[in-house]
């Protein structure tokens, strides 16, 4: 697995792949890699010839508030996991790389990113697609893969991506879910014992509206119920009922298809 720094090793590579014809799939992440982050490697490895990871912490869609600080950063297990998933290359670039011409907004966000998170996060989807415009022009893949537990940041990607005319294909990966059902996320490395038993009954109270069970109103009370601290949102878009919720210090997020029932229910 070949691991680049800078832009200009990147492209190197890049550049002799398409020389041969190479179609290039990209999955951006910020490291702490599941078996979540896998599934996009091997769904990405399934759709082009060349599959480029990204590993990078991005500053600006982190409010001074937040975790940045705090995130996980484990590049040596991660560039192992990645390797063995069979990634072609890793794009480990630091914030001068990224940002070399400053922090300011090269692009905004569009309609998909009203409301939700940006009712709590307000400054997130901007940090969000300024990173991954930038990744795209670094790395100027055919397809990029992301998952769809960030359902609303698949959105605003897609929205963007078609807005300027990147000319690049972008597919949502299955959320990937331990065995009761919780979905997979770095973050879940925060929660304790009695917190990680709470977090479980997140996808399980949203089945239950998405089946239409219950109201987005009652399953919020019934995660406060079930033990969350503060419910952000719990809402139904894109055909998706959505949540945000917090255990102690840390938020956590899921959604599931409008009309599903809960698997094994």
């Amino acid at each position: 697995m070949l691991i680049a720094r800078t832009k200009k090793n990147l492209q190197e590579a890049v550049r002799v792949w398409k020389s041969g014809g190479a179609r290039i799939g990209f999955v951006p992440t910020m490291g702490a890699l599941h078996e979540g982050h896998i599934s996009l490697m091997n769904l990405c490895k399934t759709r082009a010839d060349r599959t480029i990871a990204s590993i990078f912490v991005n500053p600006t869609q982190f409010a001074p508030h937040e975790d940045f600080d705090r995130y996980p950063r484990l590049e040596e297990q991660d560039c192992i996991k990645l390797e063995d998933a069979g990634v072609d290359m890793v794009y480990l670039p630091s914030a001068g790389e990224i940002y070399e011409d400053g922090m300011e907004p090269r692009v905004t966000p569009g309609k998909a990113a009203e409301g939700l998170e940006s009712d709590f996060r307000p400054h997130f989807f901007g940090g969000v697609v300024n990173v991954v415009e930038r990744l795209f022009s670094h790395v100027q893949p055919d397809i990029a893969i992301f998952g769809e537990k960030d359902y609303q940041q698949l959105e605003v990607i897609r929205e963007m991506t078609a807005a300027h005319d990147m000319g690049i294909e972008i597919v949502g990966a299955p959320i990937i879910r331990d065995d009761h059902g919780l979905a997979l996320s770095s973050r879940n490395a925060y929660l304790s014992p009695a917190e990680l038993a709470i977090a479980r009954q997140m996808n399980v109270i949203l089945y239950e509206a998405a089946r239409g069970t219950i109201t987005p109103e009652a399953a919020a009370d019934k995660l406060l119920e079930a033990g969350f601290h503060k419910i952000d949102y719990v809402a139904s878009r894109w055909g998706r009922m959505l949540a945000a919720a917090w255990l102690g210090k840390t938020r956590l997020i899921d959604n599931v298809a409008v009309g599903t029932a809960c698997p094994g229910s």
